[in-house]
């Protein structure tokens, strides 16, 4: 185990260094130039590539894409310490903080009794503590949702917060006893298609089933299916115009 550490404190540093490099004023010309708002979009790219990597159950796939995104880190912590503002080691120093004092019943005294329910609870009223005064501060229940969050993810974090904080009516509560509505191109509007997406992210929240990754799972059936229909299709035309 101390060798293994040893060996993953001499990746790290050397990774530090690499993009120490890259940025140097004889490194790399495109890595000089960057910033932190335009290698932003980089972070949505590389954690789309680790979620397909993970829900395929691709481990060659998880480690450079992980790789990629420990890239992304450290250099935001470069271009943070080349201005004076941070540094990984404040990174570092602040998520072991933040984690040690939201589990107060793993590393200090506080007895939950495995209840799930507590540790939410007790999480959020952390979490308030923490922001409180700040300009991190939430005054709304609402709060905490970004605002670069996909539609469909967004529109599921947002029902899970507006239930939470009982903002709803009972008549926006999806019934899970009626039958879907009918959808065709003949009777929705963009108004409609937009409320029956917010209901569905809704049920997927009630059901404890994550809407994105449903919808990205029945993607990757779809252009399985799409791309066998392709190549069955390539293949009678080949043997079609060989007769």
């Amino acid at each position: 185990m101390t060798i293994e550490k040893n060996n993953l404190h001499e990746q790290i540093d050397r990774l530090i260094h690499i993009v120490e490099q890259l940025r140097a004023p004889d490194g790399c010309p495109w890595d000089r130039v960057q910033t932190h708002q335009s290698i932003a979009s980089c972070l949505l790219e590389e954690s789309a590539e680790l979620i397909e990597a993970i829900e395929t159950s691709n481990d060659t796939g998880m480690i450079e894409e992980l790789g990629d995104l420990l890239l992304q880190i450290i250099f935001h912590a470069q271009l943070a310490q080349e201005r004076s503002s941070f540094t990984l080691t404040d990174i570092v120093t602040t998520i072991n903080n933040k984690l040690i004092r939201r589990h107060p019943h793993v590393f200090g005294k506080v007895n939950l009794n495995g209840d799930i329910d507590k540790l939410i609870e007790q999480w959020e009223q952390i979490k308030r503590m923490e922001k409180s005064g700040t300009d991190q501060e939430r005054k709304s229940a609402l709060d905490g949702i970004a605002p670069s969050m996909p539609a469909l993810m967004k529109a599921q974090k947002l029902f899970k917060k507006a239930s939470k904080a009982k903002l709803l009516l009972p008549e926006e509560l999806p019934q899970h006893s009626t039958q879907e509505s009918h959808i065709s191109p003949d009777n929705i509007t963009p108004e409609k298609l937009a409320q029956q997406l917010f209901r569905l992210a809704a049920i997927a929240h009630i059901k404890n089933w994550d809407a994105e990754t449903l919808l990205r799972e029945e993607i990757r059936r779809c252009e399985a299916k799409y791309r066998l229909r392709e190549s069955q299709s390539s293949i009678s035309h080949q043997n079609s115009t060989e007769k």
